[in-house]
């Protein structure tokens, strides 16, 4: 009888450290998976997201995509690939208080009250898909980069204000940038006040930790998890963007795909920059009519 009891004993507690051992490698396999990023319509594929169907050409997503997320289309030139929907956002403008409380602030950025009159800002980036009317029309150079929904990168603040201009409008001021990302409520983030995540904006794809290897920013309007109340898209993350500032001199607003902390992503972020990059691209603001 005592032996039997002992067989029984031995098989349960064998049963149970299989089950143990099932969770412990489940929870590992989670842990190693790569986080959620891309929206419905588009599918990961290495550190990008690309359109259904497509597959990874050296970092470019390449073939006729079958699917496209909600708020995109699928566009022929210059080649096959998603690109997001263009349009606008109205804003009324007013002002707004700029003194953000978190310690990454403090010897950064000075309080101060921002004002604006009403304008109208454009929803997403600048896309190469956008880019080629005005190349079209020889106002705007050829740029290396093919997908049609990628933003434009690597042009100067000259060269992005050429385009507005050729658009029936102008770089945001640092004002108007704010303004949009930040709202009435002067979020912390575009989207709120908490909240980093990789299905929210495009950024750590280079070297973590929302993915690796990526050698230029995700397609424009990519993360419609982290658009504002507003309906702006990409504020935080994959390019930093041109505004013009007090002074006649630039900024680049807003963090990129190769950021890596929240600092360089909150909406009151921003570098000096005056030359071409590429992780820096551009929208356009326009006045309200």
């Amino acid at each position: 009888m005592n032996r039997a009891k002992l067989i029984v004993f031995s098989a349960l507690g064998a049963g149970v450290s299989l089950i143990a051992l099932v969770a412990v490698v489940r929870v590992a396999r989670e842990e190693r998976s790569e986080p959620a990023r891309c929206p419905p319509g588009l599918a990961v594929a290495g550190a990008r997201c690309c359109g259904g169907g497509q597959s990874l050409d050296a970092a470019r997503c390449a073939g006729a995509p079958r699917s496209c997320a909600e708020g995109m289309h699928v566009a022929a030139l210059p080649s096959p690939g998603c690109a997001a929907d263009p349009h606008r956002i109205e804003y009324a403008g007013g002002e707004l208080t700029l003194g953000p409380s978190d310690w990454e602030a403090e010897g950064t950025v000075a309080p101060r009250e921002l004002t604006a009159r009403r304008f109208t800002l454009d929803a997403t980036e600048v896309t190469v898909e956008a880019w080629l009317g005005c190349v079209s029309a020889r106002r705007c150079r050829a740029t290396a980069v093919t997908e049609p929904g990628r933003p434009v990168t690597g042009v100067t603040p000259a060269e992005a204000a050429r385009y507005c201009a050729f658009a029936g409008g102008r770089l945001p001021t640092g004002d108007e940038w704010l303004f949009a990302a930040m709202g009435a409520e002067a979020r912390r983030f575009p989207w709120g006040a908490t909240g980093l995540v990789c299905r929210r904006a495009a950024f750590g794809l280079e070297r973590g930790p929302c993915a690796r290897g990526a050698t230029g920013p995700e397609l424009a309007g990519a993360r419609p998890d982290g658009r504002t109340p507003e309906g702006a898209l990409d504020l935080s993350g994959n390019v930093a963007e041109w505004t013009t500032e007090p002074g006649g001199h630039f900024a680049a607003r807003g963090g990129s795909y190769r950021s890596t902390v929240a600092a360089e992503l909150k909406s009151w972020s921003a570098r000096d920059a005056d030359g071409a990059a590429p992780d820096v691209g551009f929208r356009c603001a326009y006045d309200a009519r």
